[in-house]
């Protein structure tokens, strides 16, 4: 059985999802949700200087995800699915045709990101990969289906590998028993990469490039 895991941002998605993100939330934000990015905004900044650039945009995430507080679950699907079909020129056409093709030919495919469920969920069915699993982050709702402002771990790191070791258990499974790939675009995601029997870097930057160089780690399209 083989696994195909396969990241968003940067992968997937070649644009910046928080800035498609924020021009969604122009046409459908009020004063009192921006209010609240914008003090989580600050915080974030805050914790640039003090923690670095990845804390910071956890943070930044989080204050994000208060400000769908008292949004129905039906109220967010469709912000979701406006924020998965805003920019589809800068969707990864060649990689989603592969993913396509490893569906085709009966393998496992997974779509493993940092970010939200609903979003991911949006996204694939934009691009027409609707048989894919998802891992991604959590939405949390109340029991009547209204958002809490809140969500879980952000998959990211060494989560991500976590998380499809997860997936396996909840299946019966170890990485022992299958062939895993992993397409993957950033530096973070070096724990899933080193994991998998199959690495493929997609869209690297110079230090990602210099560290797939390092690794041996096949650059797809290349």
């Amino acid at each position: 059985m083989r696994v195909i895991t396969v990241d968003f941002d940067g992968t997937l998605y070649q644009g910046n999802s928080f800035k498609v993100m924020f021009d969604v939330a122009k046409k459908q934000y009020g004063a009192k949700q921006w209010a609240v990015v914008g003090f989580g905004t600050l915080k974030a900044l805050g914790k640039l200087v003090t923690s670095g650039k990845e804390p910071a945009k956890h943070m930044f995430f989080r204050s994000f995800v208060k400000s769908f507080k008292g949004k129905s679950k039906s109220e967010l699907e469709g912000f979701f699915y406006a924020l998965a079909n805003g920019d589809l020129e800068r969707v990864n056409r060649p990689l989603v045709e592969k993913v396509k093709q490893h569906i085709e030919n009966g393998d496992k495919v997974v779509i493993l990101s940092g970010a939200l469920n609903p979003f991911l969920t949006a996204f694939r069915e934009a691009v027409g990969l609707e048989d894919a699993d998802i891992i991604g982050s959590e939405l949390f709702y109340d029991e009547n289906n209204i958002a809490i402002g809140k969500m879980g771990d952000i998959v990211n790191g060494d989560k991500k590998a976590e998380k499809v070791q997860e997936w396996l258990k909840n299946r019966g499974l170890t990485v022992d028993d299958v062939t895993l790939w992993a397409y993957a675009d950033s530096e973070s995601d070096g724990p899933l990469l080193d994991m998998v029997d199959y690495p493929f870097v997609v869209n690297p930057d110079e230090d990602m490039e210099k560290l797939a160089q390092q690794k041996g780690w096949p650059v797809f399209g290349s």
